[in-house]
């Protein structure tokens, strides 16, 4: 785990422990599709392909039709018709309609 400076005052200062890596759960309304630690994640969203790394920043996205790609120790690879991703502190959800 990396640490960063949250608050730095006179000679006091606060860290904050980053995960090096993402948390990744992806859901369907049947079951969990994948829940892992990831490096990278691409899927497809409505205006096109993104990437999430660590560290990106907090957002919601609708998803279209294509393929959710995680690369990590377990890669993992799903074609999806739509379906929703959110990710926060590298936290990423992803609940998908296959």
């Amino acid at each position: 785990m990396a640490k960063e400076i949250t608050k730095k005052q006179g000679n006091s200062v606060e860290w904050n422990v980053v995960p090096n890596r993402l948390h990744v759960t992806i859901v369907s309304p049947e079951n969990v599709l994948f829940e892992a630690q990831a490096d990278s994640i691409v899927v497809p969203g409505e205006k096109g392909r993104f990437e999430i790394l660590k560290g990106h920043a907090p957002i919601i996205s609708s998803l279209s039709a294509g393929i959710i790609t995680c690369t990590g120790d377990e890669n993992f690879e799903q074609a999806v018709k739509g379906g929703f991703v959110e990710v926060a502190q590298n936290k990423v959800s992803i609940c998908v309609e296959l």
